[in-house]
């Protein structure tokens, strides 16, 4: 059984129902795990204790809160089940969607399980072209600006930020705007920043701010400081290892993905606005952005 956390009730209500009966296992009619907890005389076992820390539970949760949570889970699961709940077209259909993401995950962990690690002089090569995240690493401390705008205001609020003479500034004009805003301070090691920025970061002086579009609004962030705390290779080289690792099992499920969708027939029936056709266009371009684990 792989519970979800229980700030996603509905979630996690699916995932126990659907995967409960088989994630028990009986041995000569003994349990083949030992029992953790009765409920009502349904056994929850280790594995699946075992099973929510280790997937379903937020990181740090102590095991007798994922228990208790698991024993929460129960209780709902047994009443669901006494309202026949089980057999609603609704939650029909959100088993067979959870079992699909479930079996399509594990699919692609199947195939970019056996990724071999990078190579010395490929640790190496990562090393000496990020020198923003190793050799001249810092750490960074920021103030953050969350505002929520519609996407026709952007604009005016870049010529204002432009003009400002410090966060105040701008805080105080969306104040007058009546724009909603929220200030938070982070303390940040440049691996906690997005890759794609982290140049820009490294080149940032105290005090200067730089402004990108969120789906809400926008995000303001100024740098209020930094300090250089650099990484040689060696202490580098486990952190490189992860990301090049992972970067490849991104890769190789993209691949799989678009050899399977090559090799299959797909149609999409007629639909107002676009023509039936006989097999996916292979004309257009394709995100294809598979879920993949460290």
């Amino acid at each position: 059984m792989v519970p979800a956390v229980r700030s996603a009730f509905p979630i996690a209500l699916i995932a126990v129902f659907a995967l409960n009966a088989c994630s028990k296992g009986e041995a000569d009619g003994r349990p083949a795990f030992p029992v953790v907890a009765k409920v009502n005389e349904q056994e929850i076992q280790a594995n699946e204790l075992s099973s929510m820390l280790a997937h379903g539970a937020p990181p740090g949760m102590e095991q007798g809160a994922a228990l208790e949570q698991l024993i929460d889970q129960e209780l709902m699961v047994q009443r669901a089940r006494e309202r026949r709940l089980d057999r609603d077209p609704r939650v029909l259909q959100s088993f067979e969607a959870a079992q699909r993401e479930i079996l399509a995950r594990a699919y692609l962990e199947q195939v970019t399980g056996q990724t071999e690690p990078p190579s010395d002089a490929q640790i190496a090569g990562f090393y000496a072209a990020h020198p923003e995240l190793f050799a001249q690493r810092r750490i960074y401390s920021l103030q953050e600006l969350e505002i929520s705008l519609p996407v026709e205001r952007f604009a005016e609020l870049h010529r204002m930020t432009e003009r400002a003479g410090g966060l105040q500034g701008v805080m105080d004009w969306l104040a007058r705007e009546r724009i909603p805003f929220e200030l938070a301070n982070a303390v940040k090691p440049a691996e906690q920043l997005p890759l794609e920025s982290l140049k820009g970061f490294a080149r940032m002086k105290d005090g200067q701010m730089v402004l990108t579009a969120t789906e809400t609004g926008a995000l303001l962030v100024q740098l209020a400081s930094s300090r250089l705390q650099p990484l040689d290779e060696a202490s580098a080289r486990p952190m490189i290892e992860r990301y090049l690792v992972n970067e490849r099992k991104v890769a190789l499920a993209k691949a799989e993905v678009e050899r399977l969708r090559d090799a299959a027939r797909i149609e999409y029936p007629a639909a107002p606005g676009r023509p039936a056709t006989g097999s996916a266009p292979q004309t257009a371009s394709r995100a294809v952005t598979p879920t993949v684990s460290e």
